[in-house]
């Protein structure tokens, strides 16, 4: 019998679309994009970013007019952020993943690209019950007690709602959207396609197109598979147990599905639950934070790369809750050992050695590199960098001047080297607003030494 409390019909639904969807569980990837399915698509897209960036430079160019050259470039970043919010998820998610990567793209139009924000509307209940009985089928009300209708949050890929399983465990279920699939693996095949025709241009000779777009198409496509996302959560929250006063959600791996995951429903999460606690509560809080992401980054090696607040959130009784881990990476651990090593030169000033890293781990250096200025400004930036006061020092302007050394000098750093920076320049906002003062450099070396010297 089915639970009288079950929120949502399930009556057998009528589309199309529902009906010739897969059994319960299966695999299925989504469907590839036929040639004349990316054709059409390719021609609105087109139309689309003409049309807009024309504007766009318009716009720009008058502004740079009036109130000058760094005030066009501005608007004009600002320009190309709104006209890819008009082309829709896919291109958000991949704008997200693309504004992290500072070390090949201007630090101005990285500002505007990774604020971007999924501006789509939660699924209404009638899209619920067909994502329910996509994924379910016939099980559906042998799993879950209830559902409520209204999800308590929602993104471009997936919805989340409050739920109870069928033995009465409170959960949150991450759903994804139908046939949200398909639609992104053509538009990220039309990323890669125009990826491969400015690789060709002079301009973009040296640099790194093909690879960076291949790398944030397969972030944005790792974000699809739900079944992976649920394993992940379940790595961190292992590789998290040791660490005080963090919480990651348990997966309730025989309820979840290729294309949702349940887990834990924690309650009473809110953005500003750090801000409304005493200072001291605040310090434990950024200290924890960044005990967490040191952990992932020189002892296990695997690294949540998106702990913006809505995936990083703090609890009255003192918890740090990481959440969504859709935007993870693995290390190697020749690369995780790097890491460690680049970190703990930087913080005592051996500048040498840290450009000497990035040369080693470099996916490519240009014909006409110079290497020796790279390396004497390396070694410049750390020496002024690790002499500077907690307060003083910012990991984002180390970053943004170590990528520009790279672009400027011809040196191509990895994505496995540049991806755990990037995961800390995403938390540093969130951790300096917590403890103005706390030390980043400092605060790694005991984690540093285990991962370098001690047993993991």
């Amino acid at each position: 019998m089915v639970p009288s409390k079950f929120i949502f019909s399930l009556s057998p639904l009528g589309s199309a679309a529902l009906r010739a969807t897969p059994p319960s569980g299966s695999r299925r990837p989504p469907l590839a994009p036929s040639g004349a399915g990316l054709g059409a698509r390719a021609v609105v897209i087109g139309a689309v970013a003409t049309a807009s960036l024309a504007a766009g430079l318009a716009a720009s160019a008058a502004t740079a007019l009036r109130h000058g050259r760094a005030a066009g470039r501005r608007r004009f970043a600002r320009e190309v952020a709104r006209t890819v919010a008009r082309l829709g998820p896919t291109f958000i998610k991949a704008a997200q993943v693309l504004g992290t990567r500072r070390d090949v793209v201007p630090a101005l139009l990285c500002d505007e690209l990774s604020v971007l924000q999924d501006d789509v509307p939660p699924m209404d209940a009638a899209q619920s019950r067909a994502a329910l009985r996509e994924v379910y089928g016939d099980r559906l009300h042998t799993v879950f007690a209830s559902v409520e209708e209204t999800p308590v949050a929602s993104g471009s890929i997936a919805c989340v709602y409050r739920a109870t399983l069928a033995d009465g465990a409170t959960v949150a279920v991450k759903l994804r959207r139908p046939g949200i699939g398909p639609q992104m693996t053509a538009d990220l095949a039309l990323l890669r396609r125009g990826a491969a025709v400015v690789a060709r241009l002079p301009m973009f000779r040296g640099v790194p197109v093909r690879e960076v777009v291949d790398n944030l198409c397969d972030s944005v496509l790792g974000q699809l598979d739900l079944g992976r996302e649920g394993r992940d959560l379940d790595r961190l929250r292992e590789d998290l147990g040791s660490v005080p006063r963090v919480r990651v959600p348990r997966v309730h791996a025989a309820a979840s599905r290729p294309a949702a995951i349940v887990m834990d429903f924690i309650p009473d999460l809110a953005v500003d639950t750090g801000a409304r606690c005493s200072p001291a509560m605040r310090r434990t809080f950024a200290a924890s934070t960044l005990t967490v992401v040191y952990q992932m980054l020189f002892i296990n090696g695997f690294v949540h790369c998106d702990l913006h607040p809505g995936n990083l959130y703090f609890t009255r009784g003192g918890q740090v809750v990481v959440l969504d881990a859709g935007f993870s990476v693995q290390l190697s651990e020749k690369m995780r050992e790097l890491f460690a090593d680049f970190f703990l030169n930087m913080s005592v000033g051996r500048g040498d050695r840290c450009a000497a890293i990035v040369l080693d781990s470099a996916i490519g250096v240009a014909d006409d590199a110079d290497v020796p200025a790279f390396t004497e400004g390396v070694k410049d930036l750390v020496t002024r960098s690790y002499r500077l006061s907690a307060k003083e020092f910012s990991l984002i302007a180390f970053a943004g001047e170590l990528f520009d050394l790279q672009r400027r000098y011809g040196v191509a750093a990895s994505p496995e080297l540049v991806f755990p920076l990037l995961s800390l320049l995403v938390v540093e906002g969130t951790v300096r607003s917590l403890d103005p003062d706390i030390d980043f450099q400092e605060t790694a070396k005991p984690v540093l030494n285990r991962a370098l010297f001690g047993i993991r």
